[in-house]
């Protein structure tokens, strides 16, 4: 069994990484999951939260991502993510200005399928500033 399992990260606008990572956790719709090479194939939806990417031993890099899809296979983790935003650039005032925005679209809605988006919008805008709260200390 190979040592690393290649970890994929992508946008709607492009690949984001790809790199070979010891473990890699998801924040999966039924909670976290870990993924290690060899691991059973799986698809899971993801829910707004951070992906930690782990190198020796330890956390290496963190990224929150506003949602998605997770493939797994034994040699690669693929996330096809709505947004991501490494956690050491995420900025306090821009998840505030997204939660503003989204609560602004939420007023605005005129109909349950807008006001569905302007929601999960509202949800991963808070969820980001959680995670840059939790990411600070």
């Amino acid at each position: 069994m190979a040592d690393t399992v290649e970890f994929e990260l992508v946008s709607p606008e492009r690949l984001l990484l790809s790199i070979p990572v010891e473990m890699v956790v998801v924040p999966g719709s039924e909670g976290d999951f870990g993924v290690l090479p060899g691991h059973a194939p799986m698809i899971s939806t993801v829910r707004p939260g951070v992906i930690s990417i782990w190198q020796d031993g330890a956390v290496d890099r963190r990224v929150f991502v506003a949602g998605g899809v997770a493939e797994v296979q034994p040699e690669r983790c693929t996330v096809l993510a709505e947004d991501a935003v490494p956690l050491e650039d995420a900025d306090e005032a821009e998840a505030d200005r997204r939660a503003a925005d989204a609560r602004e679209a939420l007023e605005r809605a005129d109909d349950e399928g807008t006001a569905a988006e302007a929601r999960k919008r509202l949800a991963a805008a808070e969820a980001l500033r959680t995670a840059i709260a939790s990411a600070r200390g």
